[in-house]
């Protein structure tokens, strides 16, 4: 089962902001896709709608949005949920 992250921005995540935060941002991510723990990730095609990530498990999720500096200054809310994707049964 894989695990989805959604991010929504707060008041506090305009774009200055993230962009400000946005390469320790980088950093966090690239360990994680190295890991091979991230199957796809990014921003929304309207800028402050957010983004979403896919990850291989619950627990790999879970320590992203922990170690996220992004979700640390308060930029975004995050929802996380188990996601049965049928693609990775065939």
């Amino acid at each position: 089962m894989r695990t989805v992250v959604f991010y929504e921005n707060t008041q506090e995540g305009t774009m200055e902001k993230m962009m400000e935060v946005f390469p320790k941002h980088q950093e966090n991510e690239d360990q994680f896709v190295n890991a091979g723990k991230i199957i796809g990730i990014g921003p929304f095609s309207v800028p402050g709608q957010g983004a979403m990530g896919i990850f291989t498990d619950r627990e790999s999720a879970e320590e992203f949005v922990k170690n996220d500096p992004f979700v640390q200054e308060g930029l975004v809310t995050y929802t996380i949920k188990d996601w049965m994707d049928d693609l990775e049964t065939k």
